[in-house]
């Protein structure tokens, strides 16, 4: 299973990557506008949504819960790019929905892992941060605009550093080759 597993470290990456220079993007311009914020996350969502449904499709165990995270995160990317045009208020509760119920599988998919890998803790505590995030957003709906950009540039920026080093890690678990026999 780990074999199998850890030939997808990439994904682990790209998907931090692309959270990371999302959270850069968000902090570079916070001034601007919340449609280019909507536009933003709608491309983030569904990068991460369709490399987490990659995931899924190429392990065995817990693939299922990524699967789900990833046609979560897929349909809240093409609900911003539908209704460009929805309020940060109304963005507020897409993005806290997302973050709940994709934290919730990427806690349940990290649980199923942890067996095989010993570095699931990091994709167990990025899917506590988005359970956390989607809380918070849902608690304080009547912050500002900025404060919103603040808060998902500030847990883009966390998921994806933590997506990246347990990436690393799992390329680093990839089982020894046998050499073969002729």
């Amino acid at each position: 299973m780990l074999g199998r597993l850890s030939q997808y470290w990439w994904v682990l990456i790209l998907r931090g990557i692309v959270g990371v220079l999302f959270g850069i993007l968000t902090f570079a311009y916070p001034h601007d506008t919340v449609a280019a914020v909507v536009m933003l996350f709608g491309a983030y969502m569904l990068v991460d949504g369709v490399a987490a449904l990659v995931m899924a499709f190429r392990v065995d165990r817990g693939s299922g819960w990524l699967a789900l995270a990833g046609m979560a995160g897929i349909a809240a990317g093409l609900l911003a790019f539908m209704y460009p045009g929805v309020t940060a208020y109304t963005l507020l509760y897409v993005v806290a929905a997302w973050a709940i119920i994709s934290g919730i599988f990427e806690l349940v998919a990290a649980i199923e892992f942890r067996r095989e890998f010993s570095g699931m803790w990091l994709l167990g505590l990025a899917g506590a941060l988005s359970v956390i995030l989607g809380f918070l957003l849902a608690a304080a709906p009547d912050t500002g605009q900025i404060n919103l950009v603040w808060l998902l540039g500030s847990y883009a920026l966390l998921f994806g550093v933590l997506y990246i080093i347990a990436g690393f890690r799992l390329k680093g678990a990839q089982p020894a080759q046998r050499p073969s026999r002729s």
